[in-house]
């Protein structure tokens, strides 16, 4: 109870107590006069404490904070569990080649290889005709009396080689003119054998060493000196085999 209600409560007393003399003596209050009023009494003791309010209307939205410093990063935590395997990502380039490997033990033998037969290279054939060859190119050889694996070609006069190595080629003609016979290598002339005409038939012969690669061709060829012939009693041949392969 607050102090103006215990000063209020004091002068009440005071009044009623005036009241009350005033009433009951009547008469007598014509015959004296008032006093002045004595002080305001002692406050008394304070009541109990009201019954709570009812609760009050929502305020006002405060300020809103300011934004403090990030402070120190806390204790790592314990570690979570795996999540779903993703997809496969796009492929990597090529690593770096890795180290050799250890030698492996040393495997059966094979079987026995035909190294003689793929290493054999040789030719003899022979040009049965009367009739001059076309000038200026592969004077053509149209009987083959040895021919291993075919490497001569009858039909065009020229050798291909299948193996590279040292080969030898020599040809022996007979002619009834003047004659000329050039080697070719590739289209490139490497020897030129001319016998003019002393008697009515004559041979001419030559033979020359070539290096040669795999695939490399050889003919003979003449000019305008053209008179080989290939008749009873006059052959004209053309030779040729490997004799050292690389």
């Amino acid at each position: 109870m607050g102090f103006g209600v215990k000063v209020f409560l004091g002068w009440g007393s005071v009044l009623f107590l005036l009241l009350a003399s005033s009433s009951s003596s009547g008469a007598e209050t014509a015959r004296y006069c008032y006093g002045i009023p004595g002080l305001p009494g002692v406050p008394g003791v304070s009541g109990q404490d009201g019954r709570d309010g009812q609760k009050g209307a929502k305020g006002e939205p405060g300020k809103p904070a300011v934004h403090g410093s990030q402070g120190p990063r806390g204790e790592l935590g314990e570690p979570g569990q795996p999540g779903i395997p993703g997809k496969n990502g796009p492929r990597g380039p090529p690593g770096e080649p890795g180290d050799p490997g250890l030698k492996g033990i040393v495997g059966e033998p094979g079987e026995t290889g035909s190294y003689k037969r793929n290493h054999q290279s040789a030719f003899t054939v022979m040009r049965q005709t009367s009739q001059y060859p076309e000038k200026n190119a592969p004077v053509v050889f149209n009987k083959a009396i040895t021919n291993i694996n075919g490497d001569f070609d009858t039909s065009t006069g020229k050798f291909t080689s299948r193996i590279a190595g040292l080969y030898y080629f020599t040809f022996h003609t007979s002619h009834t003119a003047n004659l000329c016979v050039n080697m070719y290598l590739n289209r490139e002339k490497v020897a030129s054998f001319c016998d003019h005409m002393a008697n009515a038939k004559q041979v001419s012969s030559g033979g020359v060493l070539l290096q040669m690669m795999e695939g490399h061709q050889v003919w003979l060829a003449v000019n305008d000196y053209n008179g080989m012939v290939g008749i009873a009693g006059s052959d004209s041949v053309f030779s040729g085999f490997l004799l050292f392969p690389d």
